[in-house]
């Protein structure tokens, strides 16, 4: 499995904490066993057979249910106890985690949460794969087969312009405002480019096509500096994070365009209960960050 997502003989007997010749010969071992090729071996690349590509397929789930058979038995103990390996979007886990640590600590102690960042796409390959538990990002997700969602929160966008643009002494604009606009996005691959340009689909704005940030904190400072405009969601903009000289943010005329954040996990897990119990943490931590 190693060898098959990493595609390189040293770092996956990295990953896997033994020497690249010890990996090779087991590899080797194996296919004496089987009685099969399962690796294609040529200079600075390495292929997967077809046989060698069913068998890692079988192998993810043969792990899956292994680890399972460890999950049900803490699960059996205490189901929000241990380690769940929770992945978040990058427009979305610098802003969201601050907010709700403190009350998952609280809440949750025993719980221990390994935290990773992926785009969309990656992480819901490795959620589908069983290398993580749980995600956290925009929905809807499309397809859903084998995966359950809950809503955590809806998310407002508002614009962000330079402090000296036209549109900063206004205190709400609309969507038609932003006709003729410079709209600075992020890299393909963020869902928030894909509804940015959603929410701007109606309206004649000109995307920067020499320029795409790969992260909210780059389109900020990029803003600042006067290259153009861009939407940025609620927890982007609230203080102190949203303090950046230059810049300028104005809520959009009611109702706002938004894009909801949820929980997507598999419907075969054994750590429903503990996501469960994440997601209702988390959503009150946010309606108590609000009321203040």
């Amino acid at each position: 499995m190693a060898l098959a997502d990493e595609r390189h003989f040293g770092r996956a007997a990295a990953r896997c904490f033994v020497s690249q010749p010890t990996l090779s010969a087991q590899i080797r071992k194996l296919e004496r066993y089987l009685g099969v090729s399962l690796v294609e071996r040529q200079p600075r690349r390495v292929a997967l057979t077809p046989a060698g590509k069913e068998v890692v397929e079988r192998a993810r789930r043969v792990l899956q249910e292994s680890d399972a058979i460890v999950e049900v038995a803490q699960g059996a103990r205490d189901p929000l106890a241990g380690q769940l390996r929770v992945a978040l979007i990058p427009t979305v886990g610098p802003y969201l985690l601050p907010r709700v640590a403190p009350a998952l600590q609280r809440d949750l102690p025993k719980l221990k949460l390994l935290l990773y960042e992926y785009q969309t796409g990656p992480l819901l390959e490795r959620l589908r794969a069983g290398e993580l538990d749980v995600g956290v990002l925009a929905l809807p997700v499309v397809p859903m087969d084998g995966l359950e969602a809950t809503v955590l929160y809806e998310e407002p966008f508002a614009l962000a312009v330079p402090d000296s643009h036209r549109l900063a002494a206004r205190k709400h604009v609309g969507i038609d405002d932003l006709r003729d606009e410079t709209l600075l996005l992020l890299e393909d691959g963020h869902c928030l480019r894909d509804q940015a340009l959603e929410v701007c689909s109606h309206v004649d704005v000109h995307e920067a096509q020499d320029y795409r940030a790969t992260s909210l904190e780059t389109l900020r400072q990029m803003v600042a500096a006067g290259h153009g405009v861009t939407l940025l969601p609620e927890l982007a903009i609230a203080a102190p994070i949203g303090a950046t000289r230059g810049l300028e943010i104005r809520p959009f005329d009611a109702p706002p365009p938004s894009r909801t954040i949820g929980a997507v996990w598999r419907k075969s897990t054994t750590r429903s209960a503990a996501i469960e119990a994440i997601a209702a943490t988390v959503r009150a931590a946010l309606r108590e960050d609000k009321n203040r």
